[in-house]
């Protein structure tokens, strides 16, 4: 069996919040999230816009970057849309040697 790839992906409300999440399939998500499914916060809120998204790897490997980007600052959200890295490893811990 193969490990499904995972990417992050970030939405954008009317009002300019943003959203973040992850999934297999980036496409359908936001499709399920303007319909109405899925996520309670983004439900009624209007058109969405995909304003950024990556492949991030495993499942708990996304997990923990959705994680750690949810921590982030709206500024800091908002350089990431502006200037999408090519990969978003940085955001991890450096595991310690001991």
């Amino acid at each position: 069996m193969t490990d499904l790839l995972w990417h992050l992906y970030m939405l954008r409300m009317p009002g300019g919040m943003l959203y973040t999440g992850i999934t297999t399939d980036v496409m359908r998500r936001v499709a399920q999230h303007q319909a109405g499914k899925g996520a309670k916060a983004l439900r009624g809120k209007g058109e969405l816009e995909l304003v950024f998204h990556c492949m991030v790897g495993d499942r708990s490997t996304a997990l923990r970057l959705e994680y750690r980007v949810k921590q982030l600052s709206k500024k800091q959200k908002e350089k990431l849309v502006i200037n999408p890295p090519p990969s978003l490893e940085y955001l991890l811990p450096v595991a310690k040697n001991d």
